[in-house]
């Protein structure tokens, strides 16, 4: 601030300067200010979104609605429920400024059970010398108790964090507590770790993973599991991003979708919904596969998913993928399906023009196998020195087959799909980093089909999206030869003192476990 009898001794050109300044320095505020104006207006839209949603999850949870279901959708269903409100409570907790003057009451647990093997972590102030230059004493200690969990064992953590005292100021110096995903929850990193790879790699819902907790005398309500799930998600969709722009980055993509039931608590029934699996080729260096759970099969999913994206899409024929066309993205068929259509016509009906078809199949994937381990442009070689002229005979082949068939039979529709479609069947011949079919991707979707037998339906499009995500993290895992509870166990340990800008450490294809650092 420049006060009166400063200004009083400028000259008119000091004075001209002094303006410019100040106005500068207002614009910078004004802009400031609108930036938190517009920050604020968003989190309070998505705080009143979020606040609905919660009531309505409450209203489902405890109204008679519920009562129309089934006893195993009402299991599944009230696991959801938990799982969803926990994540839009740890939400809202994380867009909303921190409460004056509250304590967030917590639910009161059953003593842990004392036949649990218990290990003792101590912590210490770096230093027992107080700041004044005297010695601290130790005057006690706090212990929290949580719930760890390594394969086949159910142990407890002891955190003993001393007190000590110096005698000349009085001033207390306690150890920190150590970051965790769930703030002053029962369950270590592990044990988050162990829930999330049971609901979501073993396909094992929560009220069995309750009953199999309790035969080892812990008692863990399906309920809080579901909590403990809900958090689990939140905390972890940060990664998922960052893999979801991580496989985005990359020229050649596949795709696919396959139908799940998902819940309709209102109607007392359930609705189809689907999950996309969008994944990097076997030929990538980057091994990653993301999972998008949808209401619906609509192509505007792939198209909101994919974004900005422009690259070659390896997918079958559906009408959906056909919309990205017009953005950039080019179509890459599916020479599986196109053999399916033939193989099922001999194996069903002994087709003999079908089986006539399947030789040139066989030939292209016998060479497929041998450009499995060669260069990008030594793959595209063989391909064109091998695999075209094969190609060339084959639609060849097609062709003059076609004009023998009756119009409508189930050969000439077989011969039909892939003569149109025969410039995207093709298009792996001049690319080296094009698969010959989306058999790579299909075999990523099977766990989700796999699965479907087990969760019966998805108890909600937030529990969909959820589980899409977490399953993404443990099956890229997989892709890159990771255990999914040591690699989920890890990130979990770290995430809640994990920079943003370093999040990328945490993917699975660039994670490194830090305990064998």
């Amino acid at each position: 601030m420049v006060d009166a009898a400063t200004l009083a001794e400028l000259n008119p050109e000091q004075l001209r300067e002094l303006a410019h300044q100040l106005i500068a320095q207002i614009a910078s505020k004004d802009t400031l200010i609108a930036q938190q104006t517009s920050e604020l207006t968003w989190r309070q839209g998505k705080i009143d979104k979020l606040t609905q949603e919660l009531s309505l999850y409450r209203r489902w949870k405890y109204g008679a609605k519920a009562e129309r279901l089934s006893a195993d959708q009402i299991k599944l269903f009230d696991e959801t429920c938990a799982e969803d409100i926990a994540a839009i409570e740890k939400e809202i907790e994380k867009l909303g400024p921190p409460a004056a003057n509250t304590e967030k009451r917590q639910p009161k647990r059953a003593p842990i059970p004392p036949h649990l093997p218990r290990t003792d972590i101590h912590h210490e102030p770096e230093s027992t010398t107080c700041r004044c230059g005297c010695m601290l004493t130790r005057i006690g200690e706090d212990v929290a108790e949580k719930l760890d969990y390594t394969p086949g064992t159910i142990s407890v953590e002891r955190h003993i964090r001393g007190k000590w005292v110096c005698d000349h100021c009085e001033t207390l110096t306690q150890a920190p507590v150590p970051a965790q995903v769930i703030d002053k929850g029962l369950p270590t990193a592990g044990m988050l770790a162990h829930v999330a790879v049971s609901k979501f790699a073993d396909h094992v819902p929560l009220y069995r993973l309750s009953g199999i907790l309790g035969r080892s005398g812990l008692v863990i309500p399906a309920s809080t599991l579901g909590q403990w799930a809900g958090e689990t998600g939140v905390a972890l969709q940060p990664v998922v991003d960052a893999l979801k722009d991580a496989v985005l980055t990359r020229r050649v993509l596949h795709a696919d979708e396959t139908p799940v039931a998902m819940l309709d608590p209102g109607a007392g029934k359930t609705k189809r919904a689907y999950v996309w699996s969008y994944c990097t080729t076997v030929y990538d260096t980057l091994q990653g596969v993301v999972y998008d759970f949808a209401e619906s099969r609509a192509g505007q999913h792939a198209r909101e998913f994919l974004g900005d994206w422009k690259g070659v899409l390896v997918c079958d024929n559906y009408s959906g993928y056909k919309q990205l066309l017009t953005q950039g993205v080019v179509d890459a068929g599916c020479l599986a399906h196109s053999r399916r259509k033939f193989f099922d016509l001999y194996a069903n009906h002994q087709s003999q023009i079908a089986a006539a078809a399947l030789p040139f199949y066989s030939h292209l994937y016998q060479i497929e196998k041998r450009a499995m381990d060669l260069t990008v442009d030594e793959r595209r070689q063989l391909r064109q020195r091998e695999s075209r002229p094969i190609s060339e005979a084959l639609l060849a082949w097609m062709v003059a087959q076609r004009k023998l068939v009756h119009e409508g039979s189930a050969i000439a529709k077989a011969i039909d799909y892939s003569v149109n479609r025969w410039e995207a069947l093709m298009r792996f011949l001049d690319d080296g980093d094009i698969p010959i079919d989306n058999n790579w991707n299909e075999n990523r979707i099977r766990p989700i089909a796999q699965g479907r037998s087990a969760w019966l339906f998805a108890g909600s499009l937030r529990a969909g999206k959820r589980g899409a995500a977490i399953m993404s993290l443990i099956q890229s895992a997989k892709l890159n030869g990771h255990d999914p509870y040591a690699y989920l166990k890890d990130v979990l340990t770290r995430l809640p003192t994990q920079p943003a800008s370093r999040i990328e450490e945490l993917l699975p294809h660039l994670w490194q476990n830090s305990a064998t650092r």
